[in-house]
């Protein structure tokens, strides 16, 4: 906890003192665009890897950056998205996953959790992300099952957020914007879901891709 602890006393002392205009302003409310929807894993940061200010993101955090359709029982999920695109008006949802994904792992290979019972039911909300996976490319190298997992995943939580209500509306009325995306680690780049051509592409020099999602589509592979 030293390491922690060592880190509050210098945000107050050098860091809170050149940004106190914003964190004061922060105080008195909050008004993200976007909802960042992505996985617990400790090496990624969302406001580091997009250079987001404090206040810019709301993050919902969660093992395999999952999204349980609607009425399944996860209240704390369904909550943090109702409450950004209901209340705070987010114009965007990124679902960011990421390479290396230990989540996607124990997915495709159900063994690995065996002894983690809560791990492995949570996972079951990627079911359909492990059966395409199993039936379609059984032949692929264990990296490149991983690697489809983690964009299927990506993309098939799109379509479960369409089935929340908040959502939907929001979608209908054509001031919301979902988009899935996917980190890899190693070289920090980010490849985001483009829905025209239904892969991912690199955001390379400012471009990017067209990540419309008004078409109910998944990642074909």
């Amino acid at each position: 906890m030293n390491p922690l602890i060592d880190g509050v006393l210098r945000f107050k002392r050098l860091v809170y003192p050149d940004r106190a205009t914003l964190f004061k302003s922060l105080a008195r409310g909050q008004s993200p665009e976007v909802l960042f929807i992505t996985c617990s894993d400790s090496r990624i940061d969302p406001t580091l890897i997009t250079q987001s200010e404090p206040g810019d993101l709301f993050i919902l955090r969660n093992a395999g950056n999952m999204v349980p359709p609607w009425g399944t029982g996860d209240t704390g999920s369904a909550a943090a998205i109702e409450y950004a695109v209901e209340v705070l008006g987010v114009k965007h949802v990124v679902v960011c996953g990421h390479a290396h994904c230990g989540a996607m792992a124990a997915l495709i290979d159900p063994s690995a959790a065996d002894s983690l019972p809560a791990v492995k039911e949570w996972l079951r909300v990627g079911e359909s992300t492990r059966r395409v996976i199993r039936n379609n490319h059984e032949g692929s190298s264990p990296e490149q099952r991983l690697r489809l997992a983690i964009e299927h995943n990506a993309v098939q939580q799109l379509d479960n957020l369409r089935t929340h209500p908040a959502v939907a509306a929001r979608l209908a009325a054509g001031t919301l914007t979902l988009h899935a995306w996917v980190y890899d680690i190693g070289p920090g780049s980010i490849l985001t879901w483009e829905a025209t051509s239904g892969q991912f592409h690199a955001v390379i020099d400012g471009h990017v891709p067209d990540e419309s999602t008004d078409e109910r589509t998944t990642a074909s592979h």
